[in-house]
């Protein structure tokens, strides 16, 4: 179902069209620690350890697809709100084709490069074989991971935030479904657990395209739509290579962090490994809904309703402060029984750790959301510029002070995990600072003229 976010009230138009996408980023995530869960459980703690060891490298090629899809959506939804199907048409074409591309080019990459990228984050011994293993069959598998990310993009950026979720719930069952069966059944280890991720990928990149093709014919054109266009690429591009940026370098900086992380041996790094598994999946459910506000702005930008816009905050914020408090309670009061569902009892060390992460860095998830629903807004205006500066900051600053405290100040793994809201609480002054700015008022050009 397609919708317009230009009407209505603002509080019942966002809430409507962000909570099937928050189920769905729900759903996605549950797969994706259930992988983690069923490696420790029915593998061992070091099958755990190596599918976490790889997390941050799949991290990257996950943030080229998110931001690509972030790009593309609000400039498509700018072109919804206008009204001008030709254009979104021809963009929607062109974007498909590009990310074709890019993701041969990338699957080649990651698979010549990836165990060199596994020898430099000083993944131990023990874990090192199957870790590369998880990583290779992973990227044999980034074609269907981008293109469905694209493909959600296109329907968040049409006010269809439904269909998505169809297709995830499909996806996450089928996917533990194969896990079980893989692992359980087939006995085949780490490289179950990767296969089952990429045959669930694959079938619902394909029925989303399918589904996006069909729904693209209710929007009637006067005219044949350019199939590439070098134009609409570049308006693309100007929204879409920023956030790439935004999300890969985040992911590079949770490289060096893997790197500290893997120094204090197997342990640590599979309780680091299930701890940043819950961590991500609070953290990607505000940056949902921090799309759902870009969506919204960027309709009301592209159809003129500039006031429109703080309305689309104000709402988003409310609803973040609803998504954070249980992640909040569950993960600061019981965090020792949701690292429990990773691994088994006499894993103590690796609970311990996951749980010292959890306790310190989950009551600041107020904080960071804070940023990030100004960081929707402003990405939404095409401001981009402004939250990457502000997130760069978070980056380095937990990097460096990761560093810091831990070589520097010789503490032990909690030094790292105290460098995440410092960074949060910095770069959230810098995001609402560049909000309270409103530097789109001052554009004078919009990228749909």
């Amino acid at each position: 179902m397609i919708t317009d976010l230009t009407t209505g009230n603002t509080k019942k138009r966002l809430w409507a069209f962000s909570i099937p996408m928050l189920i769905s980023v729900a759903f996605q995530q549950v797969y994706q620690i259930a992988d983690s869960m069923i490696a420790g459980r029915f593998i061992s703690e070091d099958a755990l350890a190596a599918v976490g060891a790889s997390y941050p490298i799949t991290m990257i090629f996950m943030a080229i697809a998110v931001g690509t899809s972030v790009g593309c959506s609000v400039v498509i939804s700018r072109f919804f709100g206008a009204k001008q199907y030709l254009y979104l048409k021809s963009a929607i074409s062109t974007i498909f084709i590009a990310c074709v591309v890019l993701s041969v080019i990338l699957t080649i990459f990651g698979v010549v490069k990836g165990e060199s990228m596994l020898c430099m984050l000083q993944t131990p011994e023990n874990i090192f074989q199957d870790g590369t293993t998880y990583l290779h069959i992973y990227i044999y598998g980034f074609i269907f991971l981008f293109l469905y990310n694209v493909c959600t993009g296109v329907f968040t950026a049409l006010g269809d935030s439904r269909t998505p979720l169809y297709f995830l719930i499909g996806s996450s069952i089928s996917n533990i479904i194969l896990d079980l069966l893989f692992v359980i059944g087939f006995h085949m280890g780490v490289a179950g657990v990767a296969w089952a991720t990429f045959a669930a990928q694959g079938v619902s990149c394909v029925l989303a395209m399918i589904a996006l093709a069909l729904r693209l014919k209710h929007l009637h054109t006067t005219k044949p739509f350019p199939i590439f266009s070098f134009h609409l690429l570049g308006k693309i591009s100007w929204i879409a290579v920023p956030s790439i940026l935004q999300q890969s370098f985040v992911s590079v900086g949770n490289l060096f962090i893997q790197s500290l992380v893997n120094s204090f041996g197997s342990a640590v790094v599979a309780g680091y490994s299930s701890a940043i598994k819950l961590n991500t999946f609070s953290m990607t459910c505000l940056s949902t809904l921090s799309n759902a506000v870009s969506s919204f702005t960027a309709q009301n930008m592209g159809a003129g309703k500039n006031e429109r816009v703080q309305e689309g905050l104000r709402s988003g914020l409310f609803i973040g402060l609803l998504v954070c408090l249980p992640f909040v309670l569950a993960y600061f009061f019981f965090g020792k029984y949701a690292i429990g569902l990773f691994m088994k009892s006499e894993s103590q060390a690796a609970i311990q750790t996951g749980v010292w992460f959890l306790r310190i860095t989950s009551p600041f998830y107020f904080v960071a959301m804070i940023k990030i629903m100004c960081d929707g807004v402003l990405r939404g205006t095409g401001s981009v510029q402004y939250f990457m500066i502000s997130t760069f900051s978070d980056l380095l600053l937990r990097v460096i002070l990761a560093f810091v405290f831990v070589k520097g100040m010789h503490m032990d793994s909690v030094g790292i995990w105290l460098s995440w809201p410092i960074g949060w609480t910095i770069s959230t002054f810098l995001s609402v600072f560049f909000y309270w700015m409103r530097p789109w008022e001052k554009k004078k050009k919009q990228i749909c003229n």
